[in-house]
């Protein structure tokens, strides 16, 4: 699970970089900063359960407010025809913008949930 969680930081790292030419890179660099450190957490084995209760939700909660709204992922599913999303890092369509940040908090609540669960087994085993 560490090399994993390495991983991880290295992606949200890099992912947080990119986030510099964004139109709003202070939304999205603290979103995968503080995933980051998260996981960084994990890889000391200081894993705090509350963090992860407080910002899974956060996380969740917003990938669905982009996957509903009128220029998020439906839009692009139904009404674009699902575009590529990689064809170009400069999108100027707002549905192609929202899509690949629903997928960017996709993939950190699925490395938060991996910490959660490889977590809560190994208390257990411990318990046990």
């Amino acid at each position: 699970m560490k090399i994993l969680n390495i991983f991880f930081i290295v992606l949200f790292i890099i992912s947080a970089a990119l986030q510099y030419n964004d139109p709003d890179p202070y939304i999205w660099m603290p979103i995968y900063l503080w995933a980051a450190f998260l996981c960084y957490l994990a890889v000391k084995e200081r894993y705090n359960p509350y963090l992860y209760y407080v910002s899974l939700p956060v996380y969740l909660i917003y990938a669905a407010i982009l996957f509903f709204s009128s220029t998020g992922v439906i839009s692009w599913y139904n009404d674009h025809g699902a575009e590529n999303i990689a064809e170009s890092m400069k999108a100027t369509k707002p549905w192609i913008e929202e899509t690949r940040e629903f997928f960017g908090l996709l993939i950190v609540s699925g490395a938060l949930s991996f910490n959660m669960m490889w977590f809560s087994k190994k208390k257990l085993r411990a318990v046990v």
